[in-house]
């Protein structure tokens, strides 16, 4: 499975081009267009049976994804699949090798080969008092996956320490430790200064950092919508 990253950073697509009979998956909905003979298979999951299947699809839900993805196989003579989310942004290709996992936050995943496998990755309470998810999802295997971002995409080498804005990870290395902590020296100067949480990474590994909040941009928005008024 090839990846081409395309139209970054505002309106990025990523079109994937697949071999004879390859198979991939992807997020429902991130589909925009595809090879006339490519076949697409609904499914909760395609590695459980039974209620295991439909849990995991709940499991998904909560963090932040659909409850179904769909499964493209390309023909006898390859083809490809145009992929995009929906917000306006970036997206990005990471591979796995090896044990390396990644974690994903909640509605940053779209598509991954099927050498990789997902699953929900509980992250405790921290999350909860951060305003962020507490359910990730946990990338591990061999292969390609896909992110997407609100905003632009930027990777960054931690070797150390680093601090990023809890609203603004859009993935991260395994290999990194992170805690909860205030922004500021004091909790109100944090708050005040209007960065109140932030995650603070430690170790060696990367995180894929993304430029807008979508959750800070739906704060904005909010006061300015006017509900439509009845006939």
């Amino acid at each position: 499975m090839n990846i081409e990253i395309l139209k970054r950073p505002s309106n990025t697509t990523a079109k994937v081009i697949l071999d004879p009979s390859e198979t991939f998956t992807a997020e429902g909905g991130a589909m925009i267009a595809m090879s006339g003979d490519m076949n697409m298979e609904t499914s909760i999951s395609r590695n459980e049976k039974g209620a295991k299947k439909f849990l995991k699809g709940i499991a998904r839900q909560f963090g932040g994804e659909g409850l179904f993805m769909n499964h493209f196989t390309a023909g006898d003579k390859g083809g490809d699949v145009f992929l995009a989310s929906s917000l306006p942004g970036d997206m990005a290709s990471i591979e796995l090798k090896g044990d390396r996992i990644v974690k994903v936050q909640n509605g940053s995943f779209v598509a991954h080969e099927s050498g990789v496998t997902m699953k929900i990755s509980w992250e405790g309470l921290k999350n909860m008092f951060s305003g962020e998810n507490m359910i990730w999802l946990e990338m591990s295997g061999s292969g390609k996956f896909i992110i997407n971002a609100f905003g632009m995409i930027y990777p960054v080498e931690v070797d150390g320490e680093y601090i990023v804005d809890t609203g603004n990870i859009a993935a991260f290395d395994d290999s990194l430790e992170f805690k909860i902590s205030k922004a500021g020296n004091s909790w109100v100067s944090s708050f005040l200064g209007g960065e109140g949480l932030v995650c603070r990474f430690k170790g060696k590994g990367t995180v894929w950092c993304q430029t807008h909040a979508d959750r800070s941009f739906g704060m904005k928005l909010t006061p300015l919508l006017t509900p439509r008024k009845g006939n």
